[in-house]
């Protein structure tokens, strides 16, 4: 029984059927074929038999294992691998066909090989999860065809495994190599000059060439006879917290994902450079209330604190309420700090609405917000326009665009630091935003 649920006829078998059927036909009019076809089936058979005899003569003929990835990367391309083993005595083909999640929606995943004999193979393919959670991964089919194609036999290897889907632990770790690279601004970072002294006294020491004469201590070298500099060391430990709206203007899709999943996967990476640069990363969530808090902190595990709180972000995409993200920020963070705010403005009227409280929050704190280009606009503002409702959709798209650049002029003019920045970019223009305001000593 277990025999005939794992063995399938190839088409090759039928095809050879049909081509024997039409010679039979063709013998009612030709006598001498009819010994022929009946020869034909008979050998057809035999090879059948073989062909099944060749496959089901050892019992694990074929090994095999999916290695996955012990989480996934929500957002970019992840590697799965398919380790197989041929311990047949003759070159095989493989089919084969591994049960990925349904968030994938995939029906027609398949991957063809030939194997040699007692010939060992790796194969991988990519998947890029666009939302995060668990995906659970099936079973693993493998078929097994030998060089006579008649029938094939199944092989089913790793049943059920579940893999997590974290925010872009891979995008963090590229931008993590990124910023402390001796070249940054090779691939997108910006290098930028520092203004201004935003470092705290360490000592007086004596002048040596290549000192800045700005920091010679007069009284100093008054007292000791001889030049004497004073000593700085930069600012560390400055609390920086990311804000994210959950609601409803993050539920914008853009490259399969939410506006709120891009925000997240550039939380995680920004939260780390921040670490990194010996500052304090901490996190809010808002929607209709305050949620998934993490204090500000640069201890070890900070990381791994923020990321389990990312992961953990579900929200309804209600109205946000910038009120209390106002009371909470008043209640809970005392010291000066520096707040990177992710949320999405359509039209000036929804800034307006939110306005005060941008404000209110600005006066005690140095305050980012970061909102995203609407990049599928462009298709229809570069588009030449032919017909009339064309036309009205060029114009619309652009009164939107401009609506941003609207947006972007009024918070300014009320002095909140703002970056429009499109999905795909938000992670880097994030970083050079973090890395300009602190190099000019702004908080």
């Amino acid at each position: 029984m277990k025999i005939l649920k794992s063995l399938y006829i190839n088409h090759v078998f039928y095809w050879s059927l049909l081509g024997i059927a039409v010679l039979s036909f063709i013998s009612f009019f030709v006598d001498w074929l009819y010994p022929v076809a009946v020869g034909l089936l008979i050998v057809l058979l035999l090879l059948l038999l073989v062909d099944i005899f060749v496959l089901f003569s050892g019992k694990d003929n074929i090994s095999s294992s999916r290695v996955l990835p012990e989480m996934l990367s929500n957002g970019d391309e992840n590697i799965v691998r398919i380790k197989i083993h041929n311990h047949y005595p003759v070159p095989v083909r493989l089919h084969i066909i591994d049960e990925i999640p349904y968030q994938y929606q995939k029906r027609d995943f398949l991957m063809e090989s030939d194997i040699g004999k007692f010939a060992e193979k790796e194969y991988e393919y990519t998947l890029r999860p666009v939302q995060r959670g668990e995906y659970l991964f099936g079973k693993l089919n493998v078929s097994v065809l030998t060089p006579l194609r008649l029938a094939m036999r199944r092989y089913i290897f790793s049943e059920n495994a579940t893999v997590a889907a974290y925010p872009s632990f891979i995008q963090m770790k590229k931008y993590d190599l990124i910023a402390f690279s001796h070249n940054p601004f090779e691939y997108g970072l910006k290098k930028i000059r520092r203004i201004g002294h935003t470092m705290e006294f360490e000592q007086i020491k004596g002048y040596v060439q290549g000192d800045d004469i700005r920091t010679i201590n007069w009284k100093a070298t008054s007292k000791k006879g001889g030049l004497m500099v004073n000593q700085y060391q930069e600012e560390k430990s400055q609390p920086v917290y990311m804000l994210i709206d959950k609601g409803r203007s993050m539920q914008m899709p853009f490259g399969g994902m939410t506006l709120l999943d891009w925000a997240i996967n550039s939380t995680l990476a920004l939260s780390n450079i921040v670490i990194r640069k010996q500052d304090k990363a901490g996190l809010f969530t808002f929607s209709k209330k305050v949620e998934d808090r993490v204090p500000a902190n640069r201890q070890a595990g900070q990381m791994q604190k923020i990321m389990n709180a990312l992961y953990r972000i579900e929200t309804d995409f209600l109205e946000s309420d910038f009120n209390r993200l106002y009371v909470e920020i008043k209640q809970s963070i005392t010291q000066r700090s520096l707040l990177i705010l992710y949320t999405n403005f359509e039209t000036t009227d929804a800034l307006q609405r939110q306005l005060p409280y941008l404000k209110a929050i600005s006066k005690n704190h140095l305050l980012i917000v970061i909102f995203f280009k609407n990049t599928e606009l462009n298709r229809l503002i570069d588009k030449k326009a032919e017909k009339l409702n064309e036309v009205y959709d060029k114009i619309i798209a652009e009164k939107f665009a401009f609506e941003k650049r609207l947006i972007v002029k009024e918070l300014n003019r009320h002095g909140i630091q703002c970056l429009l920045s499109s999905p795909e970019n938000l992670t880097i223009d994030s970083i050079n935003k973090y890395l300009e305001i602190k190099a000019r000593g702004m908080v």
